[in-house]
């Protein structure tokens, strides 16, 4: 089940968190995995315990508002694997500010890695997605990562909630462009609640901040209130979503919305 033999994955934001989890389940599966982060020591260490492990990786610097970057990792993934059939557009940042609070300067970075980051990498990859499907019995896959917040409001980070909107509805959009152009790309998000990794931490400071509090703990608690499943979730967790609607297990779907959130969005 699941598995990805043969294929050629390019992850985003893949030095940490989802992204690193993501990579070491696609090569567990059978991928060969390039990873493209602008954390190059933290990138360059995942890629090599990849290789340590038995799996194929390259590791490519990769800031996703850089149309060079992008190509420069494509070209690499190609030039080294053969080709490429996976794209997760993972790399992301959190801005937990209203619209009231948030400088120009701030939403600027926000949209560029959030939305500029997700446009450029699926523009960028395409050709060689396209080239790739052609010869896959099930074609090539698209993963984006949305958010909860990318599916109903959020009151803590309204400006993000903006920009994984916008992900949630190009998810669906490019699913359908590139059914319509007979391209055999499916393109998917997935929408994970509170995890724990360092963008999760990230919600719990802003949520003190908004009690006017310097208790983490209870910002935790708060936080975990929201997920009716008790706990929150695990880079594993959603790096097992993302494996899934990469894989010909999921081979029928496109311009779907996989919900891995505890129960967040239910209520």
């Amino acid at each position: 089940m699941n598995r990805l033999d043969g294929k050629v994955a390019l992850i985003s934001g893949a030095a940490r968190g989802i992204g690193a989890e993501t990579a070491r389940r696609m090569a567990q599966a059978g991928a060969k995995v390039a990873l493209g982060d602008v954390l190059d020591d933290r990138g360059r260490a995942v890629a090599r315990e990849l290789e340590a492990a038995g799996g194929q990786a390259l590791y490519a610097h990769l800031d996703v508002t850089s149309e060079v970057d992008w190509n420069r990792a494509v070209a690499a993934a190609v030039s080294r694997f053969g080709g490429l059939d996976i794209l997760v557009n993972n790399a992301g940042v959190f801005l937990g500010k209203t619209s009231e609070e948030a400088t120009l300067d701030e939403w600027h970075r926000l949209c560029g890695i959030n939305l500029t980051g997700v446009f450029l990498g699926t523009k960028l990859a395409l050709p060689a997605l396209k080239e790739s499907a052609k010869a896959s019995p099930r074609g090539s896959a698209i993963v984006n990562l949305s958010s909860t917040a990318g599916l109903v409001g959020s009151p803590l980070a309204p400006l993000y909630s903006m920009t994984k909107g916008g992900v949630t509805l190009f998810s669906k959009s490019t699913a359908l462009e590139f059914a319509r152009k007979k391209y055999r790309i499916r393109v998917n998000s997935i929408h994970p609640g509170v995890i724990e990794t360092d963008m999760g931490e990230e919600t719990f400071r802003t949520r003190a901040r908004y009690a006017e509090s310097n208790d983490m703990d209870a910002a935790r608690q708060a936080g975990l209130a929201t997920h009716p499943i008790g706990r929150f979730g695990t880079a594993g967790d959603i790096a097992n979503g993302i494996v899934f609607l990469a894989s010909d297990d999921a081979a029928f779907m496109t311009g779907s919305s996989l919900v891995m959130d505890g129960g967040v969005t239910a209520q």
